[in-house]
């Protein structure tokens, strides 16, 4: 298979992929989203549960590419969010800061020390009865 064919193939599956979830049936006494046509491409026929809220596998679009031979599906796919991707490696990386920088920031910086005022009529302030 010629990438240019890929490319193409893959296409056309992700427009399958997005229109069996935008044209779902949901069950909502059931909690379920239910195939409402037969997706061929998708290996999906009219009637399949697609979403349930309890103990469920849930469809993947990596391994429907899989089983089309679409060779490195991992670039057509962007990263499951439980493994990691852009929001993971910012989080972790870019934003924590190391407790040392800190440290040697702030001993760079002399805080003036404030004399305390003289307290007026013995410590009962300025208004008094």
């Amino acid at each position: 298979m010629n990438v240019s064919d890929q490319k193409k193939a893959v296409e056309e599956l992700q427009a399958e992929w997005k229109s069996l979830w935008r044209e779902r049936f949901d069950d909502k006494v059931r909690a379920e989203g239910i195939a409402n046509r037969n997706y061929p491409g998708c290996f999906v026929e009219r009637g399949t549960v697609i979403f349930a809220t309890r103990k469920f596998k849930l469809l993947n679009f990596r391994d429907v590419l899989e089983l089309h031979g679409v060779i490195d599906a991992n670039r057509f796919v962007p990263v499951d969010p439980r493994v990691g991707g852009w929001g993971k490696f910012i989080r972790k990386s870019i934003t924590t800061q190391k407790p040392n920088s800190r440290v040697r920031r702030a001993s760079c910086f002399f805080e003036e020390t404030k004399r305390k005022q003289h307290l007026r009529k013995s410590g009962r302030g300025w208004i008094h009865f």
